[in-house]
């Protein structure tokens, strides 16, 4: 159904070319379609027809329960996303004496103003007094690139063949490429693309080359076949060049959601992209390559396991065996363990909020793969626990930032920043309402104080605190590793937790602080605060998410059975 309506508005943007006034109405249509598809995908989710999975395009893929369960959330997910993109131009309008400022974020004063003089020139004319302080328009090519991206999201989760894998996992990253320079006036963002693309490009490759090692050693690209491959070959060299490649592949997409120590690019690219669109980055990509890692790592384990179960197998044989699962295990401890240590001191240094952002993901990637690496029943439903709360918690601060970075503007236009010189240029696009440093959140608690708290709630359940969500998520984890005696990376993630907590409280404590002299203080704008708003689609969603973080524990089961049924179909099905 989503490659039909991909086709469909491909035809309908072509049509209407030249219609930029439509991103609004194609918006509300692409979010609609991904509520559907999540529909369809919430009615096909039944386990016990499902089994352990069922081949679809000969082999291609196959679908799971889990494959299923997670293409639900990742459609809500961009339903989501597409639901709060500011698709209106915004206009600010402020008289010369500054006494009144109307801000158009819901565009029906303007189109009551548009409709009574025409064009924005007759509008000026009548009122002398008002001055345009910035007009941005949003692109519409947003809505058809989210959906090719989440289409390439939705089929790699279900591959099941190396050219399926390769071929999906490129149709995924091409969207997320294009999403990232997605306001071309942008000369941030435009790098931030141009460093995406190329680095990503190079984790095509490994990942190409992983796939060329396999199928040079095996001559088969399906993945249940090279398992099978694996148990029954009794030759040394083909197991290495199946390891080098099954390694490569493991690189690739370390590389791909920027686990230590392959995270170089993703704090640039986060920091340089605007706002909305690093919700999709730090999101959407990372849902789809952390559930193949799984899918395929769960079934190297079990190679390992069946071993043990056949005494005829020489000592020679079973060593060279489980070296393969053994090596791509430690090549997994080695990466959490390093994103642990990075993601938490590395990010005690960041005053760009966007950059501690992105060292808090490369933290929680680092409890993640601990997960991952453990393969366990407990283990791997705390990791599916910890990606369903991780990408909640996330999409929630990342929307209340995108809120306070348009109040803070807000304020500043309407006369409150005495540091900033407002003009009637337009600033570059998709960037002039983010919010780069951590010290613009200096007091902002008494301006806002409800956005305020809601980022502070969600800041805690990052930090691991209890008894919100996040602090769950950490101790399953942990436990899960204490169980199968990891011990020192245990120690090691309590430790980085302590550590991670403080940048997450330095910004709780900058958000509270009040300050005498700065930019918004001694003056008089309740009549401005009072008559900013944000859209109420918007408000609504971070109440929902914010109020699920903080009374989760009151309903765990919905989520955790989740989990826990999800987990036990990949050992028992």
């Amino acid at each position: 159904m989503l490659t039909l309506c991909i086709l469909i508005f491909i035809i309908a943007v072509a049509i209407n070319y030249k219609q930029v006034n439509q991103s609004f109405f194609f918006l509300r249509i692409g979010s609609l379609i991904f509520a559907l598809t999540g529909v369809i995908s919430f009615n096909s989710l039944y386990i016990q027809s499902i089994g352990s999975g069922m081949g679809i395009y000969s082999g291609l893929f196959q679908v799971t329960s889990i494959t299923q369960f997670f293409d639900l959330f990742i459609f809500v997910m961009a339903f989501f996303i597409l639901l709060v993109w500011p698709v209106n131009s915004l206009y600010y309008i402020r008289t010369e004496s500054n006494q009144a400022l109307i801000n158009i974020i819901e565009f029906s004063y303007f189109k009551n103003l548009f409709k009574k003089y025409q064009n924005l020139d007759r509008i000026k004319s009548q009122y002398q007094s008002i001055n345009v302080i910035s007009i941005k328009n949003y692109p519409r090519e947003y809505t058809l690139i989210s959906m090719l991206s989440t289409l390439g999201a939705s089929l790699l989760i279900s591959s099941s063949d190396l050219i399926s894998l390769y071929l999906s996992l490129e149709l995924q990253s091409f969207g997320v490429y294009i999403l990232a320079s997605i306001y071309r006036n942008s000369e941030a963002a435009v790098s931030a693309s141009l460093k995406y693309f190329l680095l990503g490009s190079l984790a095509s490759c490994i990942i190409l080359l992983g796939c060329s090692l396999i199928y040079t050693y095996t001559g088969i690209t399906h993945f249940d076949s090279i398992y099978s491959f694996i148990t029954v070959t009794d030759n040394s060299t083909v197991l290495q060049g199946i390891s080098l490649g099954i390694v490569l592949i493991f690189i690739g997409f370390f590389f791909k959601i920027g686990a230590a120590p392959l995270h170089n690019w993703s704090p640039d690219v986060y920091d340089n992209s605007p706002s909305i669109v690093t919700i999709w980055l730090t999101i959407m990509p990372k849902i789809s390559l952390l559930l193949l890692l799984l899918e395929i790592y769960i079934n190297i384990g079990l190679i390992e396991y069946n071993y043990s179960l056949y005494s005829s197998i020489s000592n020679i044989e079973l060593l060279d065996k489980i070296t393969v699962v053994s090596f791509i295990k430690n090549l997994i401890l080695i990466s959490s363990i390093i994103s642990l240590i990075i993601g938490s001191t590395v990010g005690l240094s960041q005053i760009k909020i966007k950059r501690l952002l992105a060292y808090s993901t490369i933290s929680h990637l680092g409890f993640i793969l601990l997960a991952l690496a453990i393969n366990t029943e407990q283990s791997i439903e705390s990791l599916l626990f910890y990606i369903i709360q991780y990408s909640i918690t996330n999409f929630n601060i990342f929307l209340i930032l995108i809120a306070l970075g348009l109040f803070i503007h807000f304020l500043r236009v309407s006369g409150g920043d005495k540091n900033k010189q407002i003009s009637n240029s337009v600033e570059p696009e998709g960037s002039e309402n983010d919010i780069q440093y951590i010290l613009e959140l200096k007091g902002i608690f008494f301006e806002n104080p409800i956005l305020s708290l809601s980022l502070s709630i969600c800041l805690f359940s990052m930090a691991g605190i209890p008894p919100l969500i996040g602090f769950f998520s950490k101790q399953f984890v942990l436990y899960a590793a204490i169980q199968k005696g990891f011990y020192f990376i245990s120690i090691v993630a309590i430790i980085v937790s302590v550590l991670s907590a403080s940048y997450y409280l330095n910004v709780i404590k900058i958000l509270h602080l009040k300050d005498t002299n700065s930019n918004f203080a001694n003056l008089n704008l309740n009549q401005t605060k009072n008559s900013f708003e944000i859209s109420s689609i918007h408000s609504f969603i971070i109440s929902t998410l914010t109020l699920s973080i903080i009374l989760f524990i009151f309903k765990p089961s919905l989520l955790l059975n989740s989990t826990a049924l999800l987990s036990l179909t990949l050992f028992y099905f």
